[in-house]
């Protein structure tokens, strides 16, 4: 096991990983902390791998990675500078920017969102359509609860065609499973894999079929880690770009990095997370062939979004530069080969 890698399990808690990393690298290499947008999944099986293949170690960096409990805690957190970056949802970072959260998006690994409903094959739903006067369920708060009057205005739906029940995150699953529900409003990235790991099939309604193809989750950094050491975050972005790319290439031994350090996820499902994951990661428009880059377009729209349905004020004064950079990527490209260090 390489030294650089230090995984903690999630039972022992945020704080001594933290305490963990506060205590320094006794290898001579820089000491960093990435919080992850929940706990550990199938779909994290890039970062771990990352870190495993040795792609910060050959940036200097020991590279600690802990769990989330949600993108905007994450954010949070870096805001706080209690991690030293983030990996969190593009529209909670604007959002947490909107209430003074003095930070910036660095390097975009979704350049497309994974919004879906997700159904269980063979119960009656296959495509959009087959969702009128069914029930689907999700969580209290969030952006794509938020945002379901926005998707059922692109099926030409009205309000009442389709019944939404609020549950907990934890219930989602067991109750469609129970059949409480008929779908669920979910991450496909973390939904679909889940659903496989108990030896069911999932449908998949992406929101990108109904043309709401947003950003999704990238890296975030506060601005004052950005004046402070500019050349650290891009050394660690140069290291997560090349090991998120190779994971997404060699998905069977990525399943193999992630599995000795979280186990109970077969190698189908851990497989199936990252082929999911890794399909987001190019996105349309100008900056489509580079590889973490974003554009004053995409971040607009989400701008855009945020102030239409995510409770953005009016009044914010938040603008693309603002809310996020590029100056701290060294882009790849699609036809890049990469090889471990």
């Amino acid at each position: 096991m390489r030294d650089s890698r230090r995984w903690i399990a999630v039972a022992t808690g945020v704080a001594l990983l933290m305490a963990l990393a506060a205590c320094g690298s006794k290898s001579g290499r820089d000491s960093m902390t990435l919080m992850l947008d929940v706990g550990y999944l199938p779909k994290h099986a890039l970062f771990v791998s990352a870190v495993e293949r040795g792609f910060f170690e050959a940036e200097g960096i020991d590279l600690t990675v802990m769990p989330g409990s949600g993108s905007t805690n994450t954010v949070t957190s870096v805001d706080a500078g209690k991690v030293d970056a983030g990996w969190a949802d593009f529209g909670a970072t604007i959002i947490s920017q909107g209430q003074g959260a003095d930070v910036k998006q660095v390097n975009l690994l979704q350049a497309r969102s994974a919004y879906a409903v997700v159904a269980l094959a063979d119960t009656g739903i296959s495509s959009w359509k087959d969702l009128r006067g069914k029930t689907v369920a999700t969580e209290g708060a969030g952006a794509m609860t938020a945002m379901w009057p926005f998707a059922m205005s692109k099926l030409g739906f009205k309000e009442g065609d389709v019944n939404v029940v609020h549950a907990s995150s934890g219930s989602k699953i067991p109750g469609l499973l129970a059949g409480q529900w008929d779908a669920n409003l979910a991450l496909y990235v973390s939904d679909q894999p889940a659903i496989d790991a108990l030896d069911r099939q999932a449908v998949v309604l992406k929101w990108s079929e109904l043309g709401i193809d947003l950003y999704g989750n990238g890296i975030v950094v506060s601005n004052e880690k950005l004046r402070a050491d500019p050349a650290q975050v891009k050394r660690f972005n140069r290291a997560m770009q090349k090991g998120y790319l190779w994971a997404c290439g060699h998905p069977a031994e990525a399943a193999h990095d992630f599995q000795k350090e979280v186990s109970g996820f077969k190698d189908r499902t851990i497989i199936l997370a990252i082929n999911e994951q890794c399909s987001l990661t190019w996105g349309e428009g100008a900056s489509a062939s580079k590889f973490g880059v974003m554009d004053d377009a995409g971040a607009q729209e989400m701008l855009d979004v945020a102030h239409q349905f995510l409770g953005l004020s009016p009044d914010s004064d938040l603008t693309t530069a603002s809310v996020y950079s590029n100056d701290y990527l060294e882009p790849l490209q699609r036809d890049e080969t990469i090889q471990t260090p």
